[in-house]
């Protein structure tokens, strides 16, 4: 027995060791957009002080070359109450803020990456430029400063899915859809199920059907949206999702980039552990589609607004 637990030990710290490196390879990573050689002063640490991300989820088709922001949202957290607040944005939004065109909100990022590489930057350097004006102008419209920005491509999305086991959630409406110019099959049933990263992806992404029916809005993609990711927080914070986090962090390591500076990431991950739905409040904007914008009911903004100025001060 002595052994065998011997063994069970080393074991468990060849894991921990092999856990640890993967980690310390997927940070340098994904903190490629951070400032080399920042250091975070201790007070201004995330340990200590509420900030505030920019989610933004790319659409990267090898197909048809797109490069599409359909996934946005705002996310602040709080050290204190270890909880967060995430306002959704719809792609469609029409933003009109002091100083910049009027345009969808999803297609402000191609706009500041083709206004820096005229500027000759190179991609990367032009990519950081587009994330820092999508912070900024985003920052003036809600009214709070936004201090990071964390990217996503969609195979990101289906991947830590994938490594988490799936998710169950409760397709609302039957889904069929196919494009074979992208590829895109989408082929879902209504009901409760178990939905793997490909599914999940096509839940959250399914606008309409080639028929005509069961057609879905901007804002029910966003509930969508929300639903999955309370769903991965609640799978993350489970015995299972613990025992399946090496497949996570690959999964985002290959496919998540942040400006975050690495130790301020470690901060963060210490902090926030354990967060699931019941500390995260989700809220999706709301509006009435008018060709070509959705226009944002002004009552829904005000609330997202002031909880997300709420969430900075507890």
């Amino acid at each position: 027995m002595r052994r065998i637990m011997i063994v069970i030990l080393l074991a468990l710290v060849a894991v921990a060791g092999y856990l640890y490196w993967l980690y310390k390879d997927t940070l340098g990573s994904i903190t490629t957009d951070a400032e080399p050689g920042i250091e975070v002063p201790a007070e201004e640490s995330v340990k200590v002080k509420p900030v505030t991300f920019m989610l933004l989820g790319f659409d990267t088709r090898e197909a048809t070359g797109s490069l599409n922001t359909d996934v946005m949202m705002i996310a602040s957290f709080n050290p204190t109450s270890k909880s967060a607040t995430v306002v959704s944005i719809p792609r469609d939004s029409q933003i009109n803020v002091d100083g910049y065109k009027i345009r969808k909100a999803n297609g402000y990022y191609a706009a500041f990456l083709s206004s820096a590489k005229k500027e000759g930057l190179a991609q990367k350097e032009a990519e950081k430029k587009a994330k820092q004006g999508m912070r900024k102008m985003f920052g003036e419209f809600l009214g709070i400063p936004i201090d990071y920005t964390a990217t996503i491509n969609f195979k990101g999305f289906a991947d830590v899915v994938d490594a988490l086991g799936g998710v169950e959630v409760d397709v609302d409406i039957d889904m069929r859809y196919v494009d074979k110019a992208d590829g895109t099959n989408i082929n879902l049933s209504k009901g409760v199920q178990v939905l793997d990263g490909k599914k999940a992806l096509d839940f959250v992404r399914y606008r309409k059907s080639n028929n005509g029916k069961n057609m879905s809005s901007d804002f029910e993609r966003n509930q969508r949206q929300s639903l999955v990711l309370g769903e991965i927080a609640d799978k993350m914070k489970s015995f299972s999702g613990v025992t399946r986090i090496g497949g996570v962090i690959k999964a985002v390591g290959n496919n998540m980039r942040m400006d975050v500076p690495s130790n301020e990431v470690e901060n963060m991950m210490t902090t926030y552990f354990g967060i699931g739905r019941s500390d995260i409040e989700f809220i999706p904007l709301e509006g009435e589609w008018r060709s070509p914008y959705v226009h944002l009911n002004d009552a829904k903004l005000a609330e997202a607004k002031a909880a997300l100025e709420a969430k900075l001060a507890e």
